[in-house]
């Protein structure tokens, strides 16, 4: 087995070329056999094994700077770099992250997690080594002087998905890179577009061309000729540019690229390594801002993920053979519940529409895609166009509910507040994957929403604590004038017995009446909150539980009435910072009174790892028993 003796770039580089197909397949197929264990992003890896490898080949990373976007595609760079030994804790906790992390190794140049970052962070990395360059800065302890052993050759790569091309950040970074002059290169992974035959072989031999010593040597030659040449020489040479121009308009995909002040090269075949390497190794040579456009298929050489890409995108535990999930729960997501509620109001309101940022699969509205195409858009990767679009369509009339992860809604924090909430326009957030995440880690933990949104005005933020009251919360917020934000995690939805109260605005919800001390849960921390009190109970304590429901505005009735007892704890799955605690404390505080002895029970002010829920919350002193334990200690 190749793959069981390449630990980093260096053994890569040592193996003949035609071994390079074979180390391909063993890496796809140990790709397929540790995701089906683990879970993880198995589509987007398999697509691309060979335009890994061919960096690697051709650069010198740690000293070349290779930025994956996003990152999700980067388990084969985490494979050739000496990680494939950890690949079993992949997403696990204190294993290895399934995103780039810089404090995983030093050949992740840059950390990311979310989408259309690599070119602007590339931009930066490639102008401070060009600073460095310009200071005699050397970095390689050889020399001080101007020559700059460390800086002279160092290349500075951003491989970037067809996908990430749509968010708006991407274009920002290109924009800035296209006239900085700046020695940058960016792959883009197009996996959406085959290969035609015929503007193909043209587009081969273009690059040939256009690569080759030949013709970079002529072009320069012949510019500085006619450019010495007196009143004719800058005409003629326009004239060049003229007519070079038009042929890049007739022949080449790359015109926009070409505009922003890139060399445009591609499309090249992302599966074909003598192809990529000889390309590669050509735009090496190219000083300022290169693309070179790569066509992949992504889910590539396992057939399940092929046929459903975006099934295996992120995928948890699945049979090899059959493709299938392993494990799991038969009763429903709270993104279920929220996809179920939200067509059975669109039935009868063709004034719902559903907005959201390439997350209609993951945010549940697949149903309601296929039910009202005409009333489904998916904006792709761009949340703050999102907000903005959907104020649009509730200015118009419409009622758009917007379906976005609670780390992706982040992205669109000044559209929520100038574009919606200044206008009090009634558009309703629904927020998926609010609290802890789990196995995604530190980039995609939900727990910063509640500080984010509660201070913004006109905002209304509720948190259900099971399906049904998610449900009742969803039409609440349809016949709310004014945006509406409900939080929900990514978990199974409990269901308890019977129907919840109506949803009363700016209500909490007694669920036990006690005395000496209470119990304030945010959402479906509830469960936890049940648990807690049974424990205490058993230990000679009668503890009152009150569902918090709306986090804005607050129960200020409630405030008054936590007054009465000893000592009043919140459990909240959010950071304790900005949080519905935090807020409640300051109630509490402007109250004649006695002030309780008061906890908030959340997670710090750090970045939460990845791990498991059930890990997490253990970990951070959230789980039933560690919480019965701080409040009544041995």
């Amino acid at each position: 087995m190749l793959l069981e003796h390449i630990n980093s770039p260096k053994k890569l580089k040592r193996l003949p070329l035609q071994a390079l197909d074979t180390l391909a397949a063993e890496i796809r197929e140990f790709l397929v056999e540790s995701i089906a264990d683990t879970g993880g992003h198995l589509a987007s890896n398999l697509g691309v094994v060979e335009l890994t490898l061919a960096l690697h080949r051709v650069f010198n990373s740690p000293k070349d700077k290779i930025i994956w976007d996003v990152g999700h595609q980067s388990y084969i760079h985490k494979i050739i770099t000496g990680r494939k030994g950890r690949f079993h804790t992949l997403r696990k906790l204190d294993g290895l992250s399934g995103f780039p992390k810089p404090g995983e190794s030093e050949h992740d140049a840059f950390g990311t997690g979310h989408s259309s970052t690599s070119i602007s962070a590339a931009l930066g990395l490639a102008m401070a080594r060009d600073l460095r360059q310009n200071d005699g800065v050397c970095t390689c302890n050889k020399t001080n002087d101007k020559r700059n052993h460390c800086t002279k050759s160092e290349k500075v790569i951003a491989v970037i998905g067809d996908g990430s091309m749509t968010g708006g950040l991407a274009y920002e970074g290109l924009n800035n890179a296209g006239r900085s002059d700046t020695d940058i290169i960016v792959i883009l992974n197009d996996n959406q577009m085959s290969i035609c035959e015929n503007v193909g072989a043209i587009s081969r031999h273009l690059n040939a061309l256009r690569t080759g010593p030949v013709y970079l040597g002529a072009k320069q030659g012949v510019h500085s000729m006619l450019d010495k040449l007196p009143v004719v020489g800058p005409h003629l040479s326009g004239g060049i540019e003229s007519v070079k121009a038009s042929l890049k308009y007739l022949l080449l995909h790359g015109v926009l690229f070409e505009e922003m002040g890139f060399r445009y090269f591609g499309p090249v075949d992302g599966h074909n390594i003598p192809a990529l390497l000889k390309m590669l190794k050509g735009v090496k040579k190219i000083r300022g801002p290169v693309l070179v456009h790569v066509l992949t298929k992504k889910g590539k050489g396992y057939q399940s993920a092929e046929r459903s890409p975006t099934r295996f995108h992120g995928v948890g535990a699945f049979d090899v053979d059959t493709g299938r999930p392993t494990g799991g729960s038969a009763l429903p997501s709270y993104t279920d519940v929220f996809s179920n509620a939200l067509m059975r109001h669109a039935a009868t309101d063709d004034k719902i529409v559903a907005v959201t940022a390439a997350m209609g699969s993951g945010t549940g509205l697949t149903p309601f895609e296929k039910q009202y195409p005409k009333r489904f858009f998916d904006v792709g990767i761009a949340e703050g166009h999102a907000v903005t679009f959907a104020a649009g369509l509730a200015k118009g009339g419409l009622k758009p509910v917007v379906t976005m992860y609670a780390s992706f809604l982040q992205r669109a924090y000044d559209n929520v507040i100038h574009d919606v909430a200044l206008q009090n326009l009634p558009v309703i957030f629904a927020v998926d994957r609010a609290g802890i995440v789990g196995e995604d880690g530190e980039t995609h933990q939900g727990i910063y929403d509640l500080a984010y949104l509660c201070h913004i005005p006109n905002m209304t933020v509720l948190a259900p604590k099971d399906g049904p009251e998610l449900e009742a919360m969803l039409s609440y917020a349809l016949a709310h004038n004014g945006p509406v934000a409900i939080r929900y995690p990514r978990d199974t939805a409990v269901n308890y017995t019977g129907t919840p109260p109506p949803i009363t605005h700016g209500q909490s919800e007694t669920i036990r009446k006690g005395r000496g001390m209470a119990i304030v849960s945010v959402g479906t921390m509830m469960d936890t909150a049940r648990d807690v009190a049974a424990i205490l109970s058993n230990n000679g304590h009668d503890p009152s539980i009150y569902n918090a429901r709306f986090i804005k505005p607050l129960d200020t009735q409630l405030a008054s009435r936590l007054t009465k007892y000893d000592a009043v704890y919140v459990l909240e799955d959010a950071t304790r910072i900005g949080g519905y605690g935090s807020q409640l404390l300051d109630a509490l505080t402007a109250q004649a009174g006695p002030m309780p002895h008061f906890n908030i029970l959340a997670f710090p002010d750090t970045f939460i790892e990845a791990g498991s829920r059930t890990e997490l919350f253990k970990r951070h002193n959230l789980d039933a028993q560690s919480i019965a334990e701080f409040i009544t200690p041995k």
